[in-house]
């Protein structure tokens, strides 16, 4: 049992950073919750006068004191239990929904590394059942200290004060219990960590499934899918089973040893009786708080398990908080530029693992200009993105913006400076309205209808039947691809930021889909540098400069006219996209 990891800093750092601030509501529940378990001590007392000055002796007078001191037992029972129930869920529910939010917001700030290593499931899993987890755990655990705890302690107060000696052969069992308990801890402790982790192995599953749910059909995976699922659910089950298991071991090790002490004490005390030495209430009220105290017992014995629960999700948590971003601003940032700025790489070295990206690239992209990327798949194109955002951090080398180093910028204002358009428009399940403004309140009804225009979004609008409050369903699924591309150009054309970003804005397009977004694109990059990447070569013949990447490496730029005199990379990739064209004459 020594490897057993210590579960104390655990709830030390729950209480510090999150029950903290909920102290004194705290406290008045435990205060009520001690009251109410002080009055079974008090009613098992009030039983040896029911039976030895009522029922025994006859005293009319005992009857309404005895009566009416059950009746005060129970209203205040009735009062205490429905007001710390009231203030411990007031607490719980404010301490996780505060925990889920700064989740959240923690994973928000970590590194897109992080991301690409976590899956979606996994990070869910965290911040709604572990989260869930934890709070019903700590919550079932202050009742039995401040309950149940406070019940035995009373009802064995009122056994003692009957018969020490009674106390002590009923308790006789008790230290039988302490080894499989510790073993039982252990037990529990590994089966909950296995079952959390295979919770969050199903909620990515599932996240994956219902994404990918037309190629599943497309490709008869259903089969495969649901059976991968079951063996997680299988496994999971298990895993629960066995941790239920080991935390009811405990609580049934207490019945065994309540049992032995009932039938000790019965052959001892039954005896005392018999000979005249103890009075049949001495022993009713003894056996009311023997009785009682069972099932306050079990709880607390159960509570053991529920630790062990708790903790493993509480690592978890913890885990995810002890991660720090590596991409920061810097101690004193330098000012982000104003207007359109100039771009440029200088031998830029970016690798992912042991895989190299970039490889010495180097170019420079001239404000208030349009300059493509292009390139073989893998040539490194996104990754240009991705340095010049700082989602990733180049090994070597100096990005720009302006004469100024991207990492001396401060990361919330360089990331200012883009508007990203992508193939797969990131669009939320909320409406059309709010996909475009994103929680922005300083928009007037005729900037808002300019926009709309500009990016000929007003031209499917009247096809849905809430126009703009139409829902964009789910990853904007409502929407055809040219129409999810015209909401996102909306988005960006909003944003007015002076560096405009293309990835691939068009290439899932067909021809008339094509033609409108390539204009809303044409009217959004003026006045803007802008970078795009594109396969279509047809969509950047007219950019104003054409970067040729092969392999991580730069190893040509000019205009699209340019590089074709000179041949090389881009001359075979444009005569590959258009030789059945530049054959037809010949025919």
């Amino acid at each position: 049992m020594s490897d057993a990891p210590d579960i104390r800093p655990m709830f030390r750092w729950l209480w510090s950073t999150y029950l903290h601030r909920h102290r004194w509501i705290l406290a008045a529940a435990v205060l009520l919750m001690a009251t109410e378990g002080a009055m079974l001590g008090l009613l098992s007392y009030l039983i040896k006068p029911m039976f030895d000055d009522v029922f025994i002796a006859g005293e009319s007078s005992a009857l309404w004191v005895v009566g009416f001191g059950i009746m005060f037992i129970f209203l205040v029972r009735a009062v205490t239990g429905a007001g710390q129930k009231i203030l411990l869920m007031r607490a719980s529910q404010r301490a996780a929904a505060a925990m889920r939010i700064d989740l959240l917001d923690h994973l928000m700030t970590l590194d897109s590394a992080y991301h690409q290593i976590n899956p979606p499931g996994q990070l869910i899993e965290r911040v709604q059942s572990d989260v869930t987890v934890v709070n019903n755990s700590w919550a079932s655990i202050l009742v039995s200290i401040g309950r149940d705890t406070v019940t035995v302690l009373v009802l064995f107060g009122v056994a003692l004060s009957v018969d020490w000696q009674w106390t002590l052969v009923t308790l006789v069992g008790v230290p039988f219990l302490v080894l499989p308990a510790l073993m039982a801890q252990r037990y529990v402790r590994k089966r909950s960590v296995l079952a959390r982790d295979l919770a969050g192995s199903m909620a990515t599953r599932l996240d994956e499934v219902f994404h990918g749910i037309n190629p599943i059909k497309l490709n008869a995976l259903e089969r495969y899918q649901s059976t991968r699922y079951r063996k997680l659910t299988d496994n999971r089950a298990r895993a629960e089973i066995k941790a239920t298991t080991g935390q009811a071991t405990v609580p049934a090790l207490v019945d065994v040893v309540t049992g032995f002490g009932f039938l000790a004490v019965m052959i001892y005390g039954g005896g005392e009786i018999i000979a005249g030495t103890k009075t049949v209430g001495e022993f009713m009220s003894f056996f009311t708080a023997i009785a009682l105290v069972f099932d306050p017992l079990r709880r607390i014995a159960n509570t053991a398990g529920k630790w062990q629960i708790a903790a493993a999700s509480i690592d978890r948590l913890r885990s995810v908080f002890n991660e720090r971003p590596t991409l920061l601003s810097p101690a004193q940032p330098r000012p982000a530029p104003s207007g359109a700025p100039e771009i440029v790489f200088r031998d830029v070295d970016m690798r992912y693992g042991e895989l190299p990206v970039l490889r010495g690239a180097s170019f420079t992209a001239k404000a208030g200009q349009t300059t493509a990327l292009v390139g073989a798949s893998g040539a490194g194109k996104s990754t240009v993105f991705n340095v010049l955002t700082r989602l990733v951090e180049p090994t070597d080398g100096a990005v720009m913006i302006d004469g100024t180093r991207v990492a001396d910028m401060d990361l919330g204002a360089l990331r200012a400076l883009f508007s990203v358009v992508t193939q797969d428009a990131a669009l939320f399940d909320e409406t059309l309205r709010e996909n475009v403004l994103l929680g922005r309140t300083d928009v007037s009804d005729a900037t808002l209808a300019n926009v709309l225009d500009a990016a000929h979004v007003t031209d499917f609008l009247p096809q849905l039947s809430q126009g703009l409050d139409s829902p964009a369903g789910p990853r904007g699924s409502n929407l055809s691809g040219g129409q999810r591309q015209r909401v996102a150009i909306a988005r960006a054309i909003l944003r007015d930021t002076p560096i405009l970003l293309l990835d691939e804005a068009t290439s899932a397009l067909d021809t008339k889909s094509e033609a409108v977004v390539q204009s809303a694109l044409e009217r959004l990059s003026v006045g803007r540098t802008t970078l795009v990447i594109a396969h279509r070569l047809s969509t950047v013949r007219n950019a104003d400069s054409i970067v040729v990447m092969d392999h991580g490496r730069v190893v040509d730029q000019g205009t699209h006219d340019v590089l074709l005199e000179r041949g090389g990379i881009y001359a075979d990739l444009y005569r590959m996209q258009f030789k059945s064209k530049a054959a037809e004459p010949d025919e």
